[in-house]
């Protein structure tokens, strides 16, 4: 394996590094005097910077390194994973964002305060953290892997601990003093630099392979590798869990997690809200397609070197038990320098866009739904404004500490990267959806069996685990089994408010 980094990459490296000192000082200069502005920017965003902060957040580092991945192992049918979200994104749009809008919420949560009372904002809070911290810790840690591969050659624990540290500082320079405006406009930046960053790989990639157009596409459908829908049962991405349990986790993505739609509710008005999600999915589908699309040519590169001209074909390896090692590979010993130094930063950002987005909503919902109500009363703003920075710092370490755990769940279960980003995410979603369900579909329900449901749904999940339960279940089922466990939790009580 070549070195690391040459003079040139870390001319790259430090470059970005002074970019995002740079700008986090610029965005820092935005003057808050409240917590509502420092949460919702005082409803002021433009829904195209929205849209594009909403995709730079869902895009993590584990698309950057987890699409390539899929693609190179399997086909493209997780590019069905978008269109099912575009169906979640539009029921989401019509259905959920006006219900923020008609109360003024400043976090989701507070739509079960209008519908059941105060503590069920206060319990769907906790289980958001809970959530949160599961799902983003294990993002955390995937964008750990790339910086401390390309970095340090390897993902020995004490590398993957210095790799986190400096995502959770660059998070930091953003998030703390200017809030989720600077977060939006920071965005901004990193989807550009990361989406930039898979162009130039997907480019030097194609134009190392000595074959055309025609023959790469011969070669990728002889191979079964550009099949876009699977109709079996097989689990996974299939149509019917594209359909089912995906479509449930979309639904909670982009409408119940905090991290996600706290960017929705900075626009002006509910219109331009909904504008931006069905634009953000828009955008969304193109660049999902490109990190698969490298996958296919990494494919090619590797398991057809009449094509390629390299020794011999790459049997997938591991790198310390982790099979990412396919991506890193090429960009380590196939890319010249300076465009390895690109995509490192391109790997950063991806990691960035998704960590200084979930302080900010972490911190939301910790102040907004938990201390304000519950913990002190009659405080100053600037009061909640300096418990605000305080608890994105808070949040900070804690992400800190569920990365470094993540790196050693993610080797005992030995889950892929896709699965295990996204399984983490079940814990929390299939809770609040059973929840959400009963508020808004039904008369049922209340504080006591909101608290319930939201239990319920967890553990459900959690049993159901391949580290538990003895047969494997695939993650669509649990978040279809976890959804109607906490739906039917909350069917069981009478909603006296009615």
């Amino acid at each position: 394996m070549q070195s690391s980094f040459s003079t040139l990459d870390w001319i790259i490296f430090a470059s970005y590094f002074l970019l995002l000192i740079i700008t986090s000082v610029i965005l820092s200069q935005t003057k808050i005097k409240t917590s509502r502005d420092y949460f919702t920017g005082s409803n002021s965003m433009p829904m195209l910077a929205v849209a594009i902060s909403v995709l730079a957040t869902s895009q993590s580092a584990a698309t950057f390194l987890g699409g390539p991945e899929y693609s190179y192992k399997h086909d493209l049918t997780f590019l069905g994973f978008y269109l099912s979200a575009f169906l979640a994104v539009w029921f989401v749009a019509k259905v959920l964002v006006p219900k923020f809008y008609a109360i003024n919420a400043i976090t989701v949560y507070e739509y079960l305060e209008h519908r059941y009372g105060e503590t069920s904002k206060r319990y769907a809070g906790i289980m958001f953290l809970i959530g949160r911290l599961f799902a983003s810790g294990a993002r955390l840690y995937i964008g750990a892997l790339a910086i401390s591969m390309i970095l340090f050659s390897d993902i020995l624990a004490i590398h993957i601990a210095i790799s986190i540290a400096i995502l959770m500082i660059g998070a930091l320079g953003y998030t703390y003093f200017g809030g989720v405006k600077s977060v939006i406009l920071s965005d901004i930046i990193q989807a550009v630099t990361y989406v930039g960053a898979g162009v130039a790989v997907l480019a030097y990639l194609y134009y190392s392979i000595d074959a055309d157009f025609s023959t790469i596409m011969r070669t990728l459908q002889d191979d079964n590798k550009l099949r876009l829908v699977d109709f079996s049962f097989s689990g996974g991405f299939t149509i019917w869990t594209l359909l089912t349990g995906w479509f449930l986790l979309n639904i909670a993505a982009y409408g119940l997690d905090q991290d996600m739609t706290q960017r929705v509710l900075t626009c002006k008005n509910r219109k331009e809200g909904e504008r931006s999600l069905i634009y953000a999915i828009i955008f969304t589908i193109p660049v999902a397609f490109l990190f698969l699309v490298i996958g296919l040519l990494l494919y090619i590169f590797y398991q057809h070197p009449e094509l390629s001209h390299i020794s011999s074909s790459c049997v997938d390896q591991n790198v310390d038990g982790q099979s990412v090692k396919i991506f890193m590979l090429y960009i380590l010993n196939e890319m010249p320098e300076g465009l390895r130094g690109l995509v490192t930063v391109g790997a950063i950002a991806a990691a960035l866009s998704s960590t200084n987005s979930v302080l900010s909503a972490m911190s939301s919902v910790a102040v907004e739904d938990i201390y304000r109500p519950w913990l002190v009363k009659g405080r100053s703003e600037q009061h909640y404004l300096k418990v605000s920075r305080i608890m994105v710092v808070v949040f900070a370490l804690l992400l800190y500490a569920m990365g470094m755990l993540s790196f050693y769940w993610q080797q005992y279960t030995q889950l892929p990267l896709l699965n295990f980003a996204l399984g983490v995410m079940a814990f929390a979603y299939a809770s609040l959806l059973g929840v959400y369900f009963s508020a808004i579909f039904t008369n049922r329900g209340n504080e006591k069996t909101v608290l319930w449901a939201l239990i319920g749904g967890f553990m459900t999940v959690l049993l159901l685990q391949p580290y538990i339960f003895p047969i494997k279940v695939d993650f669509s089922i649990m978040m279809i089994v976890g959804t109607l466990v906490s739906f039917s939790i909350m069917m069981t009580g009478e909603d006296k408010r009615v």
